[in-house]
């Protein structure tokens, strides 16, 4: 068991805290998921006489059951939110049975500067303000631009205003801007101080507009963890798909599924992180590494992907992608009561 690492110039090696291991992985039978470097498996071989470690069948260390997590860290809280004693996590799960009403509406890739993505946005909240109960919370992730905001991007009293837009936008919606609540987490392309993950949360200069119109919104980091009574959901905005198909070592196996998208839920939820690719293709600031890991598993993660939008149950956790917003028009409607994903589009 070990990490999978490239120490010399392609030549990869099985390594842990006590040494390194040439590994041939070309002819491993492998499980589902990707086998990307930085991975963590348990393989399965031969030890030749030229050193090398033949590899014959190898996966992912399994996922460890979530009760048996909290039974071994004894009252220890690992999401964030701060320890509850025996009789409040009782209290908050009488209450998430009657909370079946509540629903969270989900959007990824919500460009500001694209008219026909806001006239997108006000038909969903014109829809969800007609409701008999509205949603709980509205969930808007990045990016909020439709190019880069890098260092050739000179709009930013632009963006600035077009927030401001959304504000007037949802203040106008009298039922949504009362009882809901309206999260923005930011997407990999939007400001910041780099790309580097976690990311912090959008600039107060462009939030500024959108909080007079709407002084309850909030603005969080990427990722960002929420807690419902008891649930425990992870919202993680990153074209992750992609580059874990790039960075793939060995072919995705297609015994068990063939779905690229399954593949990247078994591999984030065995190996206990949202983003286990290496340094080279995604950069982690290793003092805030802890905001990506998911151990204990949570109840729900979101994967914000510019991919197709898609749902996926395994071992007990939910996962889904909301799909690109702007492009394809598709959101979720996720009732966390039931854990039921109901995967949604726009007519055109």
């Amino acid at each position: 068991m070990g990490v999978i690492s490239q120490l010399e110039e392609g030549h990869f090696f099985l390594e842990d805290l006590t040494a390194a291991v040439p590994v041939n992985l070309s002819n491993a039978k492998i499980t589902s998921g990707f086998f990307v470097e930085n991975t963590i498996i348990v393989a399965e071989g031969e030890y030749l006489p030229n050193g090398i470690f033949q590899v014959y069948t190898c996966g992912f260390p399994p996922l460890e059951d979530r009760d048996a997590s909290h039974s071994l860290l004894m009252g220890l809280d690992f999401f964030g939110g701060g320890a509850l004693t025996v009789e409040e996590t009782n209290r908050l799960s009488m209450l998430e049975k009657k909370a079946v009403n509540d629903m969270f509406v989900i959007m990824s890739d919500v460009w500001l500067d694209n008219e026909e993505t806001m006239e997108k946005i006000a038909a969903v909240l014109d829809g969800y303000e007609n409701v008999d109960v509205v949603p709980s919370l509205f969930v808007f992730m990045g990016n909020f631009c439709s190019r880069p905001c890098n260092l050739a991007f000179h709009n930013f009293a632009s963006l600035r205003s077009q927030f401001g837009k959304l504000g007037e936008m949802i203040g106008s919606h009298a039922r949504l801007k009362e009882h809901s609540r309206f999260l923005f987490i930011p997407g990999p392309d939007d400001a910041g101080p780099s790309t580097v993950l976690p990311r912090c949360a959008l600039p107060k200069y462009l939030t500024e507009e959108l909080q007079k119109h709407v002084p309850t919104a909030i603005f969080t980091s990427n990722p960002c963890r929420i807690k419902f009574y008891t649930q425990e959901i992870v919202f993680f905005r990153q074209d992750l798909l992609y580059r874990m198909r790039r960075s793939c070592l060995i072919p995705p196996s297609t015994e068990e599924t063939s779905d690229p998208f399954e593949h990247l839920v078994v591999t984030i939820t065995q190996q206990s992180h949202l983003c286990p690719l290496p340094l080279t293709v995604q950069p982690i600031i290793w003092n805030y590494d802890h905001c990506l890991r998911l151990y204990p598993t949570p109840h729900t993660i979101v994967l914000g992907d510019k991919s197709e939008q898609k749902s996926f149950k395994f071992s007990g956790i939910t996962c889904f992608n909301p799909g690109s917003f702007a492009n394809d028009s598709t959101f979720v409607a996720y009732r966390p009561c039931t854990q039921e994903v109901e995967l949604s589009a726009l007519q055109s």
